[in-house]
Order: structure tokens, then sequence, then C-alpha cells
């Protein structure tokens, strides 16, 4: 699996399995760890001193602030409407309507996470694992359940 040259990583940055990963065309901060099974695509990013776990999936149009925290098979979605075909052909990277995402500062995303696209995930806002977000998550609120629902909201 790739790490492309177009990545673009800050300092520190640790991957302790590079050949396991999966990541073009995005950028890392500082002191960042990404684990196995990782694959961040272009026009995403991931902020500084953030935690990826194995098996995640980071998508175009995804942004992840500072200290962020992702469980481990954590997958964002970044189209409302995907399909296979348009046209009567195989759709392909000018058929996709990429809808950004933002994962704001020290939020936390459970095991699990399912992130539709278009929300925002508000800073220290923890999100339960096997959650499906559908909708933004307030700052400092913990939601959990499939759709997300709010749970309490946590203490600065």
């Amino acid at each position: 699996m790739p790490l492309t040259p177009d990545v673009r990583l800050g300092r520190n940055v640790r991957i302790p399995q590079p050949g396991l990963v999966n990541l073009y065309g995005c950028s890392i901060g500082d002191d960042t760890k990404v684990g196995a099974f990782v694959e961040i695509q272009k026009n995403s990013a991931v902020g500084a001193r953030c935690k990826i776990s194995s098996h995640s999936f980071i998508c175009e149009g995804v942004t992840i602030e500072d200290e962020v925290f992702i469980g481990h098979g954590v997958l964002f979605i970044n189209d409302k409407r995907p399909a296979a075909a348009a046209d009567g052909r195989l759709a392909g990277e000018k058929d996709w309507n990429v809808v950004p995402t933002r994962v704001k500062k020290g939020a936390s995303l459970g095991s699990g996470v399912v992130v539709m696209c278009g929300v925002t995930i508000g800073e220290n806002a923890l999100v339960g694992a096997g959650a499906v977000v559908t909708r933004d998550v307030p700052a400092g609120a913990t939601v959990a359940g499939v759709p997300a629902r709010a749970l309490a909201r946590r203490r600065p």
C-alpha cells in the first residue's frame, strides 16, 4: 500500500507500519499517529496530536482538527448520493459530488463510528462506538446510537 510523495507530513508523525497504510494527497499534522490499514485520501487533512486507529477510512473532503481521537474502524462518507454508474458508464471522479465534513478540536470518535458527509462534530464532542452520525454534533456533546442522538454534555 502506498504512502505517496504528495502526502504532507508534519514533524514527528508516527506511522509504525508504513507498508500497511494508503495515504495520498493528504496532510497530517505534527505528532499524529496513524495506525495500520488506514486510508487517508487526497484533499483531506488531519491535524496535530491526533490518533488515527487501525482500519479507519478518511475520505476526500474530511478535515480533522487537532487533538482528535479516531477509534478503530471509523468510516467517513463524502457523497450523499453515490452511484456506480453515470449515463450508462462506470462513474468516475468527475461524477463524484464531494460534501465536506469537519471534526473539531478535541473530539473523540469511538470504534466503528460511521460519519455521513456534510456534518460537523463539535469541539470536545464524544461519539460512542458504533454510532452513525447523520447530523451535526454540538461542542461538548456525547452522542451514541443509530442514528446518533445526544446523551449528555461533556465537561470542558
